[in-house]
C-alpha cells in the first residue's frame, strides 16, 4: 500500500474535473499544506460531508489526479471554470492543473479536508486517451 493525499468532491464534480470542464474547485478554506500540491487524488462521493453531519463516506471513487498550484479569491467570472450555478462572495478558488483521469477498482473512503488514503499502487491506473 502507498499513501496518497486525497480530496473528496460531491458528485458530479469529480466527473466534471475528470473531463477537464471543471478547473476550479471552490472551497471556504485553504489547504493546510504548502502550495503547490502535486498528485492530489480526487475522490468522488455521493453523500455531502460536513463538520456538523456526516464526516466520511466509505464508498468514494477515485476519478482523477491533479495538481493544485494556487488558491485565490473566487470571482464571478470564474463561474464557467468552476461549473457553478450560483456565486457567493468570500469563497476561494483552487486552481486545478495537470488533470489526469484515474481509475481504481475498489471503493475508497471520502473524508473532509485533504486527507491521506492508502491504495495499492498496482491497481491505480491512469487512463490515457
Amino acid at each position: 500500500m502507498t499513501a496518497f493525499r486525497a480530496l473528496s468532491v460531491l458528485a458530479p464534480a469529480g466527473h466534471l474535473i475528470r473531463s477537464g470542464r471543471k478547473t476550479l474547485e471552490i472551497r471556504q478554506w485553504k489547504p493546510e499544506f504548502d502550495l503547490p500540491i502535486f498528485d492530489l487524488l480526487i475522490i468522488q462521493n455521493a453523500k455531502r460531508l460536513s463538520s456538523t453531519g456526516l464526516s466520511h463516506d466509505p464508498d468514494g471513487t477515485v476519478v482523477a489526479m491533479v495538481n493544485v498550484l494556487r488558491v485565490r479569491k473566487w470571482e464571478k467570472e470564474d463561474m464557467v471554470a468552476s461549473c457553478s450555478q450560483t456565486f457567493e462572495e468570500g469563497w476561494l478558488a483552487w486552481e486545478l492543473q495537470n488533470i489526469r483521469k484515474f481509475d481504481y477498482p475498489l471503493s475508497v473512503p471520502a473524508r473532509r479536508r485533504i486527507y491521506q488514503v492508502d491504495l495499492d499502487p498496482s491497481l491505480l491506473k491512469e487512463i490515457k486517451i
